[in-house]
């Protein structure tokens, strides 16, 4: 009775452990999709910050206005920031440090009281080392697969150490990352085409549009912007479905999001959350693929982004008895020699709308053209029955097969030197073998056999 039990309370606990493994994955995948945002602020502490800007100093007015915009967001969850510096360690006197950048407050969370504090702390006093403070920034955010990451940069002039911030930002955009910083121009110089190349620049020339810029700028790093990806049918609805998407960086070229389309339970394309900071190439895995390129989100917003993908599918199958195990088919676009897909026998694959060329791997092969796939249909191709022949030899030797095509030797294959006996499926039709003996050096013993494969049928040629 005891070792009755043994064997189902064994399964038990085995599907126990399965059933909890899946849980695990399923609770580490929706992890994953768990998106948290890192801000990072730099603040320009260059010597003219001292100046005054209409009722107050631009120093004083950027610190109050940027620690209550900061104590408005504290407590917002998923929400990482830090605090960097440029110009703040060191005087112009008696010569400009074109370093001086600091991380004074690692991007962490439940970081708002200190930034704050930090933020209290900081004299107008040195250079505007902007292009070297951009490079340094790149390493003050850690590897994550799951971050969304943001530079809000606060400042009232433009390079003065000789740099090239353009340069940065490719230099980064090279190495596969995308910090595009929002970039909050203060006071009355006119410089925002100096920043175009490196992020997008808001131009405050008056105090009172300071807030309401520094606003609409975290406002688009937290806010949620969301997009449904509308496959369109050839009547220009989104319904179809069930294939990969992948969006890269437009500008970097670097894989962002992989992602199966969906129809969800309304009917509707799936909506997905997006960062909106990222200009996107969009390729939807469709056969052939589907590309769609300089795609901008509208941040906060829900944003519908049409691909045209019109599909039916196509069916491969055998006219009677299939003596193949597995027959693979190349498919490609109609005129065109690149292969789209290498589909098998007896399976079904969909398709863009259009003309399609088939090389079919039988022996001999068959080629079909301009084969049409309409929209919601299935196309269906059938390829002839083979028959099977046995071919024996003596001893080994080469020897190949041809196709008798009105009196044409049409060559098929080559048989193995070594092996005395090999069957294969042809395609009905007649059929040479040219064989000799490997011991043989004379071309007159050569052996030329003939013989004919019938669908469904097997021959024996016995090369002697």
């Amino acid at each position: 009775m005891r070792n009755r039990l043994i064997k189902p309370i064994l399964f038990l606990i085995a599907i126990s452990y399965q059933l909890l493994a899946i849980s695990y994955k399923a609770i580490a995948q929706q992890q994953k999709q768990h998106l948290t945002t890192r801000v990072l602020f730099i603040f320009d502490a260059s010597f003219s910050m001292s100046d005054r800007w209409q009722n107050d100093i631009k120093m004083d007015v950027a610190k109050k206005i940027l620690t209550e915009i900061i104590d408005s967001i504290r407590n917002v969850p998923d929400l990482q920031m830090g605090l960097r510096t440029l110009g703040a360690e060191h005087s112009l006197y008696p010569e400009r440090d074109c370093h001086d950048t600091r991380l004074v407050v690692p991007i962490a969370a439940n970081s708002a009281t200190t930034i704050e504090y930090e933020i209290q702390k900081i004299q107008p006093m040195g250079t505007t080392p902007l292009a070297y403070t951009l490079g340094q920034c790149a390493d003050d955010f850690k590897p994550c697969d799951n971050c969304h990451d943001v530079i809000i940069l606060l400042t009232d002039g433009i390079e003065e150490c000789g740099g090239d911030p353009c340069e940065v930002a490719k230099q980064l955009h090279a190495r596969g990352i995308n910090l595009r910083p929002f970039i909050i121009g203060i006071g009355n110089e006119d410089f925002a085409g100096t920043y175009n190349c490196v992020g997008k620049f808001y131009d405050v020339k008056k105090e009172q549009n300071f807030k309401n810029a520094l606003k609409i700028v975290i406002s688009q790093a937290l806010n949620n912007t969301t997009a449904q990806v509308s496959l369109m049918d050839a009547g220009g609805k989104p319904t179809e479905t069930d294939v990969a998407m992948t969006f890269y960086d437009q500008v970097t070229g670097k894989r962002i999001y992989n992602f199966m389309h969906t129809i969800n339970d309304y009917g509707n394309p799936d909506t997905i959350s997006l960062d909106p900071n990222i200009t996107y190439r969009l390729v939807v895995h469709t056969i052939p693929e589907v590309e769609k390129s300089n795609i901008t989100l509208i941040s906060g917003k829900h944003n519908v982004i049409p691909v045209d993908a019109p599909q039916g599918y196509l069916h491969f199958m055998v006219d009677g008895e299939n003596e193949y195990r597995s027959l693979a088919v190349l498919v490609k676009k109609h005129d065109d020699d690149k292969t789209l897909n290498v589909q098998y026998v007896e399976s079904t694959e969909k398709y863009l709308t259009g003309k399609y060329d088939f090389e079919i791997l039988t022996l001999p092969r068959i080629y079909e053209t301009g084969v049409k796939v309409s929209e919601r249909a299935t196309t269906t191709v059938t390829i002839p029955a083979a028959g099977i022949v046995t071919i024996t030899k003596l001893t080994a030797g080469p020897s190949s097969i041809f196709a008798d095509e009105g009196g044409k030797m049409v060559w098929v294959c080559n048989l193995d030197n070594a092996s005395l006996k090999q069957i294969l499926a042809l395609q009905p039709g007649t059929y040479h073998i040219v064989y000799r003996p490997q011991d043989v050096k004379q071309t007159i013993f050569t052996i030329d056999n003939s013989f004919e494969i019938k669908p469904g049928e097997s021959t024996i040629v016995n090369l002697e």
